[in-house]
């Protein structure tokens, strides 16, 4: 008995120890990437009025309610040294639901990411469209998109990535943008 419980505990230390080593080297190459680039990445961020989406079947109502979608959070991590343009990539994670008047098991979710000088022009927007399937049984379904690529040109080593902001946010039509803007909640619609 006393071998086994030998062997167990020695087995458990190397285990330790490799998950030590592992840790040091991810902390390790951490340390690394911060000193090869310490410069700050562009601000990201969810425009506040494309950040959720109804799409109703119908006047505006919990009975109409085809799909619903939100932005519930959006993270950036860029690349830049010396005079080259920012190497950025964004990451949105989506929770979207299907309501009583959905129609279909799949709605074609369109998003855009603009890229802006800070708090002034537009410098580019594309736009993207992912299928989401909520399946029967279920209310929604969260998931991340991650747009790779968003190259950010820079006009000298001293132009830092603080300079721009990349916004994230739903292709709305211009009813769902003005819902949007009204402040009417389906959360509390006697408000």
């Amino acid at each position: 008995m006393a071998s086994t419980t030998t062997r167990l505990i020695l087995g458990l230390c190397a285990l330790a120890s490799a998950g030590c080593a592992a840790f040091g080297d991810a902390y390790e190459d951490a340390r690394l990437a911060r000193q090869a680039n310490p410069a700050p990445c562009p601000n990201a961020f969810a425009l506040s009025d494309a950040a959720r989406m109804v799409v109703f079947d119908g006047e505006p109502g919990l009975d109409a309610v085809a799909w619903s979608a939100e932005v519930t959070d959006v993270r950036t991590s860029c690349r830049y040294a010396e005079d080259s343009p920012i190497s950025a990539e964004v990451t949105l994670d989506l929770a979207v639901g299907r309501g009583p008047a959905a129609r279909d098991d799949t709605l074609p979710l369109t998003y855009f990411v603009a890229v802006t000088r800070r708090d002034k022009d537009l410098i580019a927007k594309e736009e993207f469209t992912v299928p989401v399937t909520v399946r029967q049984g279920m209310a929604t379904v969260e998931l991340s998109e991650r747009v790779r690529e968003i190259v950010i040109p820079r006009a000298g080593e001293n132009t830092s990535g603080t300079n721009f902001e990349i916004a994230v946010g739903f292709a709305l039509s211009r009813e769902q943008l003005l819902y949007n803007r009204s402040g009417r909640s389906l959360k509390f619609p006697e408000l």
